[in-house]
């Protein structure tokens, strides 16, 4: 785990809230001048705190209108079967999330589909053709309550 002062938990506030905000901008909100801000942002990028840079786009805007999450039990959990299952995820771009999870089910998928016609094709004609699925179970997202991509955050150091 990294150390995070009160700066950094400012500085990672401001930039989860818009990441395109400009240094100067940064900087002003945070109570710091330009250079010591840069500084700070280029050392929690090299440290891993921030993995990357996003746009977050709306799903609906851009015709997909089905969100699912699919609960997938495996055959078995051999080696073999766990990369088949990894081979079949990886090269799927409707599956936005691939958790391995503990409980009745071993992964939880968040998929994203325009119909459900669409889903209904990922789910049958490649989900549950691969030899390493078993059984998966979908719940359709109905309403969406909350979303964030905001992490909780609070200085540890």
């Amino acid at each position: 785990m990294i150390a995070l002062d009160a700066m950094d938990v400012r500085i990672l506030t401001e930039i989860q809230a818009n990441a395109r905000i400009s240094n100067h901008e940064l900087a002003e909100r945070v109570g710091l001048s330009p250079s010591p801000c840069w500084r700070r942002m280029r050392r929690l990028e090299d440290e891993g705190v921030i993995a990357s840079y996003a746009a977050l786009l709306n799903p609906e805007a851009i015709g997909l209108h089905i969100t699912a999450y699919a609960h997938v039990m495996l055959e078995n959990h051999h080696a073999e079967t766990v990369a088949l299952f990894d081979g079949l995820i990886a090269d799927q771009p409707a599956v936005l999330e691939c958790c391995s999870t503990s409980g009745e089910y071993d992964y939880l998928l968040k998929v994203v589909a325009p119909s459900m016609s669409a889903y209904e094709a990922f789910l049958s004609g490649s989900l549950m053709q691969n030899p390493a699925v078993r059984s998966v179970s979908t719940s359709f997202v109905l309403k969406q309550k909350k979303t964030t991509t905001m992490l909780p955050l609070a200085p540890n150091s």
